[in-house]
C-alpha cells in the first residue's frame, strides 16, 4: 500500500499534532454533485452503484477531484448488512429504503444468519481495495457501518420511521428478543468492519443515526452496549498503523461521557451540542468530529465563513478536532458553497495549531 501523502485526518483522530484542522463531509459523495447523479444514472440504481466496485470508486473519488478534502469515505449504504441477511432491500423513489421482509418475532430473529462479509458482501471489500489503489496514498480511506440499533429500526419497521413505534415497542415489550437481534447485528458489523480494515480502510465510523431517538437509559441498553461490543472486537492496528474508530450518535450529546467510556478514538457530534462543551466534558479521552449544521451550506459564503470561524474558536487550540458537518450534506446544497466551507476550515484553522 502507498505511503500517505496527507495523514492529517488520522493524526487528528489520534490527537497528534497537525498543521491545520482536517475536514471531510458525511455524504460527501452524493446527490448534491451533478457528476454523482450522472454516475448513478449510468449504474441504473442506487444499489447497482454500491455493488459495482469500479463505480463505487468513481463516486468516492468525485468530491476529492473538486475539493481539498482530508479523507475519502467508502461509497456504500448502511443497510448492506440487513440486505445480506435476506430481508430484500429496495428503494422507492422519494420514500427512501424499504425491506420486503420485516423482523417481528423470535422465529424471524432465529432465521437471520450472521453475515459473512467475504461470502455475502464481497463487493464491499472489493470496493475498498479498488478505492485504495485509486487514492494511491492521497488521503486516508474511511470504512463504515450502521450501528446495530439503527439497523434494527429499519429491519423491524420495514423502512424509515418518524417515531420508531414498532422498534421501541419490541425493545420495551421483549427486551430479550431485541437483544438477540442486536447481538446478531453486532457480530455481523464487527466482522464487516474488520474485513473493510483488512481490505484497506484506514479508519472506521459507526453511524448510529437513530440512537438519539431513545430515552437516556434505553440508549445505553439498546444502542451503546451493542456498539461497545463492536469497538471491543475491532482490529485497532493494521498494516503498521493504528486504525482509529469514530462513534457517531445523532442526537447523542447527552451521553458523550458514556460513549467515550466505550473506547473509540473519536466521537462524532451533531450541531445540537456546542463543541466547546463537548471538549470540556470528554477532555483528552477522545477526539471530536463535527459539528456544523449542514443547513449553513444554504447560506452565503461569508455566513459559512463566520460559522466555521466560530466552531474553530469554540474548539480552541490544539489537535483532536476533525471538522465535519453535524450530519450528511443535503442534496440541494450548491457545490460551490461546500467548496467555500472546506477552504475556510483549512485557511482559518492554521492559527490553532503549532505544527506548521
Amino acid at each position: 500500500m502507498s505511503e500517505l501523502k496527507n495523514d492529517r485526518f488520522l493524526r487528528a483522530l489520534m490527537r497528534e499534532p497537525v498543521d491545520a484542522t482536517p475536514v471531510w463531509m458525511m455524504r460527501q459523495a452524493g446527490r448534491y454533485l451533478p457528476e454523482y447523479r450522472a454516475s448513478r444514472a449510468k449504474a441504473g440504481s442506487f444499489m447497482d452503484l454500491c455493488m459495482n466496485p469500479e463505480l463505487a470508486c468513481e463516486v468516492t473519488m468525485q468530491p476529492l477531484e473538486r475539493y481539498p478534502l482530508d479523507a475519502a469515505i467508502l461509497f456504500s449504504d448502511i443497510l448492506t448488512i440487513p440486505d445480506a441477511m435476506g430481508l430484500g432491500l429496495y428503494f422507492e423513489t422519494g420514500e427512501g429504503p424499504k425491506f420486503k421482509k420485516t423482523v417481528t418475532t423470535a422465529a424471524d430473529v432465529d432465521a437471520l444468519p450472521i453475515v459473512n462479509t467475504l461470502q455475502d458482501l464481497p463487493y464491499v471489500p472489493n470496493a475498498v481495495r479498488t478505492i485504495r489503489k485509486e487514492l494511491n496514498g492521497r488521503v486516508p480511506l474511511i470504512g463504515f457501518s450502521g450501528s446495530p440499533w439503527t439497523l434494527a429500526t429499519y429491519m423491524v419497521e420495514g423502512g424509515s420511521s418518524k417515531d420508531f413505534r414498532k422498534a421501541k415497542a419490541l425493545a420495551y415489550n421483549d427486551p430479550g428478543l431485541m437483544h438477540a437481534l442486536l447481538d446478531k447485528l453486532a457480530i455481523s458489523v464487527t466482522e464487516y468492519l474488520n474485513e473493510q480494515i483488512k481490505a484497506g480502510a484506514q479508519a472506521v465510523q459507526i453511524f448510529d443515526s437513530w440512537g438519539g431517538a431513545l430515552a437516556h437509559d434505553a440508549y445505553r441498553e439498546f444502542s451503546l452496549k451493542p456498539m461497545q461490543k463492536i469497538v471491543d472486537g475491532l482490529i485497532r492496528e493494521y498494516d503498521g498503523r493504528k486504525v482509529p474508530v469514530i462513534m457517531f450518535t445523532k442526537g447523542g450529546g447527552q451521553s458523550l461521557e458514556a460513549m467515550a467510556d466505550t473506547g473509540p478514538d473519536a466521537l462524532g457530534l451533531d450541531w445540537t451540542t456546542p463543541i466547546s462543551d463537548a471538549r470540556r466534558r470528554v477532555g483528552d479521552k477522545v477526539a471530536l468530529q463535527g459539528n456544523m449544521d449542514p443547513s449553513i451550506l444554504y447560506a452565503k459564503p461569508e455566513r459559512i465563513r463566520q460559522e466555521v470561524a466560530k466552531i474553530l474558536a469554540d474548539y480552541g487550540h490544539g489537535s483532536g478536532h476533525v471538522f465535519n458537518l453535524g450530519h450528511g450534506i443535503t442534496p440541494e446544497v450548491d457545490p460551490a458553497n461546500a467548496g467555500a466551507f472546506i477552504e475556510c476550515v483549512h485557511e482559518l484553522s492554521f492559527q490553532y495549531h503549532d505544527d506548521k
